[in-house]
């Protein structure tokens, strides 16, 4: 193709459509999906750098209704309602192509296939090379002496060009002729009848005898068969009118010429941006390795104000002179858990000092300081604060403000927040950028660093009394000041206690593993007939679909996908899929949890010390990083047993759990006030029983293990808002027979259904959805006039309130327990919090204590109209008291 005027069409509903289901669900933190839009993503970067084209168009399809419905009534009348999981991504695809300042292009009462023959049409005239880009070999009809076609063939990353002489290689027709092959066979996916029992092999025969489909009716005596000549003669009008619909319109009339969609290249930034938004994490990557060293920023003129470089025997001073609010910023090095202090600034809100201390010992002045309330400090991070003080025998007392966690409460949408995004943000400061050490320079001077360090600190003065007045007037100031805060400083305390790891065991576990990865490895050759690379997808691909002829599910561009969600259709059919999915689960564990624990137990402690993020999720959820003990995979007996690896840190002590039961159904009876709900909680039911019982109308007896199961899925599936759709892939049966089961969950709980629609009002009317300790959710999107946006607010607002209500309740149980520890005197410890878990490590005189104080406190937390349930259980190793 000429590289003068090349013009690329590109199909959006089928590729979009396609890669929804060639990919696993992906979501953003947030929970929106966002797989079929990073599949489109993936193809449209791979065509711009392929095929750089000078104009671009994607076409959508606009509404159900077009000129064939009024045709032919039943036309595509059979599809399924799309996923709301693939139906939400569509605005994403759209800010996608936003980004890259590619046109979209849709008109009511027409197809996406029309507005792309149309422009195809039109580029031909004037002298355009065309590829149209789509899943649907209606489109090859368009191909010409100037248009090429591009079609997925399985999943979107495997494709097959089309020119004239590719069409008729492959078909034994030229591209006019695609009309009557549909016309002919007709087309399930879009309801297009044709003529029955005739399928693609049939009709290229007749085709190429006849040449066209009126060509073969007017001759249906000359067909061979009798059965066949009676169907012609019966279908006729079916054959014809199916023709009709398979064919593309070309005359869509458009306020839009070829020129207006050229295409110059993309801002990079913007679509950085956007990836960034979305979370495409591999194609920030891959965008910033194409990209290189990113470019210079040219810096907004920062702050002025001064900044004093102060000795340790002027530090008194410093402190007297220190306001109310006094901003304080630590200039250390590596992680706050391993932090050599560098220096510490102290800020004003027009003045800021700097102490500069390389890696020394705080003077005792500082120790007054910070462990007396005289002074009210501002942090950015509390929580980091209190770690590394008490890693100096300092003890920060209560008097104290976090920015980080104070902003998070007020934009909890945005993640967790920068601390420069903040101060640009609640002051218009630009903070001056702190130079990095690399092959060129040393680093920062003295100078740069208090210059830098000083202007945060006195930002940080500055914060306090903006964001603190800011948090009251939106009513989350409780929240904040009696939950949140408390928090930071008991999460600050188990992060530092850290939770000890048996390495001897772990090692073991790991002996373990190798030696059931080998036997699996000789049962899988084995099965296989032959010795092959288990790890690699290509060589997998062959032996499972070339050699032993398993059906194929998706292709990429190597060769046939082994991805796991292909891999669980397969394997209740194969028993080699079966051992193939043993053995990565054993290698991810190997690697992962094995490998990956051994290398962060601290040599000084011989412990873990995670890192819980508290301002990071918009329901409030904690979560665990470095290493994350929140994802240790307990589905399967070989997960479970790492946490034999966890063991008390005092010799006699035990491992004690404890864990809510069914926290987020019971505040969904709560906050639903459904009846039966709270009859089942009440009376202390098997719910996941009961539920079933109820909607498929058996008594509690007759429920069997298969009922139960679907009744836990769409008792979870509702608290998160499931869909039809998903529900059918949770337990793998038709989507309609899903749809019934909700339909009949909504009609025996009225009052959940009842609740779902009121919260959505309400959230409407407030522009925000509460918990029930008042943590806000902003969802603008609520007003959205985009339907697909508007749904995943809507089940944002459904979720949240039981969500972040479950989250709110194990803060505020937490410190209140570790409240009561530290009132009675006892030695017990709170080591970690996972998901509805607390774990702690207790001596032996004080476990009948612990099993009591522990429930008791988690039970009444909160009072709800429903009982909490917490079960409490201990033993040698967290595997134990599980």
């Amino acid at each position: 193709m000429s590289d003068k005027k090349k013009l690329i069409l590109i199909d959006g509903n089928s590729i979009t459509y396609r890669a929804f289901f060639a990919l696993p669900l992906l979501s953003t933190a947030s929970g929106r999906h966002t797989n079929a839009a990073f599949g489109f993503t993936m193809m449209l970067l791979r065509l711009l750098q392929d095929e750089q084209p000078t104009h671009v168009a994607v076409a959508f399809d606009k509404g159900k209704t077009t000129f064939r419905t009024e045709m032919f009534t039943e036309y595509k009348g059979t599809r399924d309602k799309t996923p709301g999981e693939l139906s939400e991504q569509f605005p994403i695809v759209r800010d996608v192509l936003d980004a890259f300042g590619i046109a979209y292009v849709e008109k009511e009462g027409y197809e996406a296939d029309d507005i792309i023959g149309t422009l195809a049409r039109q580029a031909e005239e004037n002298g355009y090379e065309t590829l149209v880009v789509s899943g649907d070999k209606d489109l090859l009809q368009l191909v010409s002496e100037r248009v090429q076609a591009i079609l997925t063939r399985k999943g979107i990353t495997e494709t097959e060009r089309y020119d004239i002489a590719k069409v008729s290689e492959r078909y034994g027709l030229t591209p006019q002729q695609i009309i009557d092959l549909k016309g002919l066979m007709g087309d399930t996916s879009d309801n297009i009848p044709g003529i029955p029992g005739v399928g693609e092999k049939t009709a290229l025969k007749l085709l190429h005898e006849f040449s066209s489909v009126e060509a073969v009716l007017d001759n249906a005596d000359k067909v061979s068969g009798k059965k066949l000549q009676e169907k012609l003669v019966e279908h006729r009008e079916s054959a014809l009118l199916s023709k009709k619909l398979a064919t593309i319109f070309t005359e869509v009339p458009m306020d839009l010429s070829i020129d207006q969609l050229a295409y110059k290249g993309y801002d990079t930034s913007r679509v950085m941006e956007t990836f960034k938004q979305y979370e495409f994490k591999s194609l920030v990557n891959k965008l910033a390795a194409e990209e290189g060293e990113a470019p210079a920023v040219e810096n907004r003129p920062t702050v002025e104000l001064p900044v004093e470089i102060v000795a340790v025997d002027q530090l008194s001073n410093v402190l007297a002179e220190l306001p109310e609010d006094a901003g304080i910023h630590i200039d250390f090095a590596g992680t706050y858990h391993q932090a050599e202090l560098n220096g510490i600034a102290l800020g004003a809100p027009d003045r800021a000092w700097y102490l500069p201390l390389d890696g020394g010992e705080l003077p005792d002045d500082f120790k007054s300081f910070f462990e007396n309330g005289d002074k009210h400090k501002v942090f950015f991070d509390v929580k980091a604060a209190v770690y590394m003080l008490r890693g100096r025998k300092i003890d920060l007392d209560r008097n104290t403000f976090d920015v980080l966690l104070g902003s998070y409460l007020l934009n909890p949408q945005d993640g967790t927040p920068k601390l420069e995004d903040i101060i640009s943000r609640e002051l218009d400061w630009s903070i001056p950028v702190l130079p990095k050490a690399d092959k060129k320079t040393a680093g920062p001077t003295l100078e740069e660093r208090a210059d830098f360090y000083g202007k945060v600190a006195a930002a940080l003065s500055n914060l306090q009394s903006k964001l603190d007045a800011e948090l009251r007037k939106q009513e989350v100031y409780s929240l904040y000041q009696d939950l949140e805060l408390p928090l930071a400083y008991v999460l600050a305390d188990m992060e530092y206690q850290g939770i000890k790891v048996d390495t001897d065991r772990l090692r073991e576990i790991g002996a373990e593993l190798e030696k059931n990865i080998d036997r699996l490895t000789k049962e899988i050759y084995e099965l296989a007939g032959t010795e092959f690379n288990i790890n690699s997808p290509k060589q997998m691909g062959e032996i499972l679909f070339d050699k032993l002829g398993l059906p194929t599910q998706k292709k990429t561009k190597t060769g046939y996908s082994t991805s796991a969600d292909v891999l669980e259709k397969l394997a209740p059919y194969s028993e080699i899929v079966q051992k193939i999915l043993h053995f990565r689960q054993l290698g991810k564990l190997q690697s992962t949890y094995v490998e990956g624990l051994l290398k962060v137990v601290r040599a000084e402690t011989g412990k873990v010390h995670t890192s819980f993020n508290q301002a990071t999720t918009a329901t409030g959820r904690l979560s665990s990083t470095e290493p994350n003990l929140q994802n240790i995979p307990i589905r399967m007996e070989e997960g479970r047993r790492l946490r034999q690896v966890f063991v008390p840190s005092e010799t006699g002590w035990k491992i004690l759990a404890a864990d809510y039961s069914q926290i987020e159904l019971r505040i969904l009876a709560h906050i639903s006030g459904d009846e039966t709900l709270i009859d089942a909680f009440v009376k202390d039911m098997d719910i996941h029983t009961r539920t079933a019982s109820d909607v498929f109308e058996v008594p509690l007896e007759q429920v069997t293990s298969d009922m139960r199961r679907a009744a836990k899925a769409v008792n979870f599936g509702i608290v998160y808002g499931i869909s039809d759709y998903g529900l059918s892939q949770n337990l793998n049966i038709p989507r309609k027979q899903a749809a019934e089961f909700i339909e009949n969950y909504f009609a025996k709980f009225p009052g959940v259904k009842k609740y779902m629609d009121e919260v959505v009002v309400q959230a409407r009317k407030d522009g925000f959805v509460t918990t029930l300790l008042n943590r806000r959710r902003y969802l603008p999107d609520l007003h959205a006039s985009n339907y697909n946006i508007r749904s995943f607010a809507e089940r944002a607002a459904q979720n949240t309130r039981v969500q972040g209500s479950a989250a709110d309740i194990i803060k505020l149980a937490m410190n209140q327990i570790a409240d009561e520890l530290k009132k009675r005197g006892l030695k017990s410890r709170m080591l970690l919090q996972v998901h509805d878990e607390l774990v702690f490590e207790v001596p032996e005189e004080e476990l009948d204590t612990m099993k009591t104080l522990v429930p008791e406190i988690m039970e009444n937390a909160i009072e709800l109209d429903v009982p909490l349930k917490a079960d409490v259980s201990f033993g040698a190793t967290w595997y134990d008291a599980k």
